[in-house]
């Protein structure tokens, strides 16, 4: 269990740490689990470990509750079975009323997710209500003032891609254009962000013999090569966000940003999920926090804008039906200790990280860049953290 008291020492080691230049970090925080911590003791993980953002997946009051007053930003998921309702404005307006607006501005509600994956969900009738809830519901926050705090988008799956190999063929199947253009003209008129699932973990599992590991891990490798646009992948979660990006422009779209609202790779798996095991979830993660959390990389085709990544997820959810991969994507297990080890120290053997996300054969030193001095101090003070943070946390 969490303690609720912290150390002096503690106390004082978490208040340096938050003065410094660490990029926030976003994770997504399931409740599919029996034996679950109570919120309050998430926050207290969240705080202790300078987690910035997350995203849950409904609006629990106790959970909003107890982020309230934390600095904390919480991206709320309308769940699929309601969009329906939600399309009528005046359902709406009043569940903004009852969802959202008891709780902000206390609790840091950033966003509403409404639905996940719908796009690709086999209730194929679920389609058609994306656009009039996610209409409905941010008419409803325009008209309590609320829209310019909080935005309004859907997750969506990799499924929706027709094509996304390689990055510059990207574009949307066919049968959703229709329905996809006018998703996007919302999302275009209220500068919201297109939200991507990208798993490379699912993508690895399917075809292990013709995919490399390091590829899909973000580990030091040739890459790819995109002949169409001369840009050069040395990660598939880059090449997946690329394809979503030409997608759109493919429809007449190009300035939406595309933000990453679930990545992550399992611990553990059945026998014929390739990959899934505790060495590899630990590299993945320790890579995407060293890319995108400590630096300020891009993706080759939009290398000056900074990608945004949840994490997932937060906890192993128990609960979870499918594969055993899916009750097994936490960073920790409900008790509080951790499921893999991240290894922060081992991110301080090299003081540079070179990255080919570049065109041609050049190679980008923008990841580099990240890893200047103040860096490298940051994740030295984190690294400390990170040990006393277990001795004096958990019990």
């Amino acid at each position: 269990m969490i303690r609720r008291s912290v150390s002096l020492v503690h106390i004082s080691l978490v208040l340096f740490i938050v003065s410094l230049s660490v990029r926030p970090l976003g994770i997504n925080y399931g409740q599919l689990g029996s034996n679950l911590p109570h919120p309050d003791q998430v926050v207290t993980l969240l705080k202790s470990l300078r987690i910035t953002k997350t995203r849950i997946y409904d609006t629990n009051p106790d959970i909003l509750r107890a982020f309230a007053s934390t600095g904390i930003e919480v991206i709320v998921t309308v769940e699929n079975n309601m969009m329906a309702v939600l399309s009528d404005p005046q359902q709406a307006l009043q569940w903004v009323n009852s969802h959202i607006a008891p709780y902000y501005p206390a609790t840091k509600i950033t966003g509403i997710a409404v639905g996940n994956e719908v796009f690709s969900d086999p209730d194929s009738s679920l389609m058609g209500q994306v656009v009039p809830a996610i209409s409905s519901i941010h008419r409803a926050l325009v008209q309590l003032g609320l829209n310019p705090f909080i935005h309004v988008s859907t997750p969506n799956s990799l499924a929706v891609l027709a094509s996304s190999y390689p990055p510059s063929t990207g574009a949307f199947k066919t049968e959703l254009a229709p329905v996809m253009a006018q998703f996007l003209q919302f999302l275009d008129a209220t500068k919201s962000p297109f939200w991507i699932n990208a798993y490379p973990f699912f993508t690895y599992k399917d075809d292990p013999s013709q995919i490399p590991l390091d590829y899909v891990l973000m580990n030091s490798n040739t890459g790819m090569l995109d002949r169409s646009t001369n840009l050069r992948y040395d990660n598939m979660l880059h090449a997946q966000v690329d394809a979503v990006a030409f997608a759109m422009h493919r429809l007449g779209f190009s300035n939406i940003e595309v933000k990453v609202s679930e990545t992550g790779w399992p611990s553990s798996g059945d026998p014929d999920e390739a990959g899934a095991t505790l060495e590899n979830a630990a590299t993945y993660t320790r890579n995407m926090i060293r890319r995108h959390l400590l630096g300020s990389e891009g993706t080759p085709l939009r290398p000056q804008s900074r990608l945004d990544v949840y994490l997932f997820a937060l906890f192993n959810e128990n609960l979870k039906p499918g594969p055993c991969s899916e009750r097994n994507y936490g960073l920790y297990h409900p008790d509080g200790t951790l499921a893999y080890n991240v290894g922060m120290s081992t991110l301080l053997s090299s003081s540079t990280f070179v990255s080919s996300t570049s065109r041609g054969s050049h190679t980008s030193s923008s990841a580099t860049k990240g890893l200047n001095q103040g860096s490298m101090k940051t994740w030295m003070l984190l690294s400390c953290f990170w040990l006393i943070f277990h001795r004096l946390i958990y019990v």
